[in-house]
């Protein structure tokens, strides 16, 4: 009787270990999810093909890796979420990363991965010279260089052509001409907007003409520079005698994006990612749309671009080293110049990533290229330089100079006072 009692307890020992094994096989095997919050959806021009990336990521993951995205299709929503989450550490498994001074500040603590040391080996041979670098503060590199900018002139040829203008202008003493003439023929001559979060449009203008005052350098000059005064009083006459919609103070990127699409106005300033909204929504003004350089300021410097990091990939810090193999599995997927130059090709972006693009790529895009590669010097934008709440201010401020109740003097002293 105690030799079976003793059997059927050694058996019984053997289930409850196999048991165990099994159990901790079927934990390791488990799915890994990582959620994917995005704005790379919807209207984006990026949506389709980064789609397309993950669900061919997760199929070839199946049982083991899932990304699960989480649509947020406008773009400055997400961005004031994202602070929001970071700033009470509540970090998403996987986000878009806003690279500027406001955001690179969550380097500090622990909250973000650290891709370091992946970024100096193998992994960081596929990526454009000097992206890492700037991705890197401290020492450190926490979030991956993903999609770039640069942001030159459009303009709709076809209505330059009505208003029998030849070329897009280089000195603002020409533009001015050129806007009389594009008036004359019933044309608004520019798209312009104060909201948003950082006025993007104007913003853009505005770094152009700074620009093109101090060229290189400059962003090594203080808001109590003249040259912030100067370029408002150009940036205000943007506004005024009709040089813009009636809707842009208050208006945001749907309102200058949409009066340009629908050819109410014949000048524009966006990124590449725009080519493929422009070339789906408005296919008339896509065929007709030209870039140029921003005209030259009396005395200043022609042939700079405004050029940036415009939205890296990041993720949250983790102490299981399973999710965080299964996030760098998804982040060098994403990565892979292969898949970057698919991406580049459907939607017109640019990325920080080494590629070739193909025979049959869209003309716009390849005049992106063209105009990148004529520069003689790229600059960020205004934005880049300064933190979000100082950007935020620059359409407040905008709109308090064009409705006449700030100087142009007044306007920078209400972005130094952001500032402090």
């Amino acid at each position: 009787m105690k030799r079976i009692v003793k059997l059927l307890g050694a058996i019984a020992l053997v289930l409850i270990v196999a048991g165990t094994l099994l159990a901790g096989g079927a934990k390791e095997q488990k799915e890994i999810v990582l959620n994917f919050p995005s704005f790379w959806v919807g209207q984006d021009s990026k949506s389709a093909p980064v789609a397309e990336l993950i669900a061919k990521f997760n199929a070839d993951n199946a049982g083991k890796i899932k990304i699960v995205v989480e649509e947020n299709p406008s773009p400055d929503p997400y961005r004031t979420k994202i602070n929001a989450s970071l700033a009470a550490g509540a970090v998403p498994d996987l986000f878009i990363f806003n690279p500027d001074p406001t955001t690179f500040q969550y380097y500090e603590g622990e909250i973000l991965m650290d891709f370091t040391e992946e970024l100096k080996g193998e992994w960081a041979k596929d990526f454009q010279e000097g992206y890492i670098q700037a991705s890197t503060k401290k020492g450190r590199t926490k979030t991956v260089p993903y999609e770039i900018g640069i942001t030159p002139i459009w303009y709709n040829s076809d209505l330059f052509k009505k208003a029998g203008i030849a070329e897009f202008p280089k000195t603002f003493d020409e533009f001015w001409v050129a806007c009389d003439k594009l008036k004359a023929a019933g044309i608004v001559p520019t798209s312009q907007m104060t909201g948003g979060v950082n006025a993007w449009t104007s913003m853009l203008w505005y770094s152009h003409i700074l620009a093109s005052i101090g060229g290189p350098d400059v962003w090594n000059r203080p808001l109590t520079h003249p040259q912030y005064v100067e370029a408002a009083k150009i940036l205000l006459r943007l506004y005024s005698d009709g040089n813009t919609t009636k809707d842009a103070v208050g208006g945001d990127a749907g309102v200058s994006g949409g009066h340009y699409l629908s050819g109410r106005t014949a000048i524009f300033i966006n990124g590449p990612w725009y080519i493929g909204r422009v070339k789906k929504d408005a296919p008339a003004v896509h065929a007709a749309t030209r870039l140029a350089f921003a005209p030259a300021v009396p005395g200043g410097t022609y042939g700079g671009l405004i050029g940036f990091q415009l939205s890296n990939l990041a993720a949250a810090n983790t102490k299981d080293q399973a999710k965080r193999e299964a996030t760098l599995k998804f982040l060098r997927w994403m990565t892979k110049p292969d898949n970057v130059k698919m991406i580049s090709e459907r939607s017109g972006a640019m990325f920080a990533l080494k590629y070739q693009l193909g025979d049959n790529v869209d003309p716009l895009l390849k005049r992106f290229v063209e105009i990148s590669n004529q520069a003689k010097f790229i600059v960020p934008h205004f934005q880049s330089q300064y933190p979000v709440h100082v950007t935020q201010e620059l359409g407040h401020a905008i709109g308090a100079m064009v409705l006449g109740k700030a100087t142009p003097e007044e306007f920078v002293q209400m972005l130094i006072r952001a500032n402090k």
